[in-house]
């Protein structure tokens, strides 16, 4: 089984597994030669690395090339979705000054917050204003829509959170020793780690290095404090069995808001900063960044 295990985020439901594959291992490659600055760049053959697919789980059974929705403002529904485009939009009108935000001098952030859901016209604002950010202006409406729903659906479906779960669970095994999230999948990669029934069944696991890439985890209400295990006194627990964990953020990530996790998860989390340039959310430039080459290169102790 692979050394490394890598979890995908969300949109990735037209591949599987080895697609995912023939972009993730070079790009891993890539970053741990970028971090190999004092000898030759550590070997890594194709199967050292294995991509954990659960993009199947968000669409109907038996399809993949299926057609995406042409979803609109009218579907992105009230609350949880309505919640996660504004927390996007406010977070890319701070870092972007083409992105237009709410009107604070009216209401102010604080004034928006507490009147969510968003109605329509908001929706339809917070949706225009994500065109001009980097990133987000490359990901057609319907794809960002759907987005929202994946990420709404993997808290709120039971049935649907355990199938991810589990589609990272058997892509584990006894050799794994680097589990790799980004995205949503820093989410699904964590709840494994700390789900006590799914260890107790993979006795055979050690995973000691966690490494999370543009993670959503450190946002209050929407994800953080619907994790499972639910933290306690605003303090996510630690993953059983990990000794290292890496988390690297983009400094314009709008999805990763909250780019530092040890006030969350403690202070054994080692929080990097980086920039992706435009690509700020890419798995790929995550991936070919030379702190998450090292991350990987020391936890295979290479």
């Amino acid at each position: 089984m692979a050394r490394i295990v890598v979890v995908h985020g969300v949109a990735q439901q037209f591949k599987g597994a080895r697609t995912l594959h023939a972009s993730v291992a070079p790009a891993l490659r890539d970053g741990v030669a970028a971090a190999s600055v004092d000898g030759p760049a550590p070997d890594l053959g194709d199967d050292d690395i294995a991509c954990a697919f659960y993009g199947d789980a968000f669409v109907r059974p038996g399809t993949r090339a299926t057609t995406l929705p042409a979803y609109d403002e009218t579907d992105v529904e009230s609350d949880y979705e309505s919640e996660l485009l504004l927390a996007w939009w406010l977070e890319a009108a701070r870092v972007y000054p083409e992105v237009l935000g709410p009107d604070a001098k009216s209401r102010g952030v604080a004034g928006y917050m507490a009147s969510l859901p968003l109605k329509r016209p908001m929706v339809r604002r917070a949706l225009n204003a994500l065109t001009h950010a980097p990133y987000f202006a490359r990901v057609a409406e319907p794809l960002l829509i759907f987005g929202l729903k994946q990420v709404r659906r993997y808290f709120t479906e039971p049935g649907l959170r355990e199938r991810v779960q589990e589609a990272v669970a058997r892509t584990i095994g006894p050799d794994t020793r680097v589990l790799v999230g980004h995205s949503l999948g820093t989410v699904a990669a964590y709840e494994v780690l700390c789900d006590e029934s799914l260890r107790a069944a993979h006795p055979e696991w050690e995973i000691p290095t966690l490494v999370t890439l543009g993670s959503p985890l450190g946002l209050r209400g929407l994800v953080f404090d619907r994790l499972l295990p639910t933290p306690s006194a605003g303090n996510g627990r630690w993953p059983p069995g990990v000794r290292a964990w890496t988390n690297v953020a983009d400094a314009r990530d709008i999805v990763a808001l909250v780019k530092e996790l040890a006030p969350r998860f403690g202070s054994g989390v080692d929080d990097h900063e980086i920039d992706n340039g435009v690509e700020m959310h890419s798995m790929s430039r995550y991936l070919t960044a030379p702190v998450t080459g090292r991350a990987i290169a020391d936890g295979l102790g290479l």
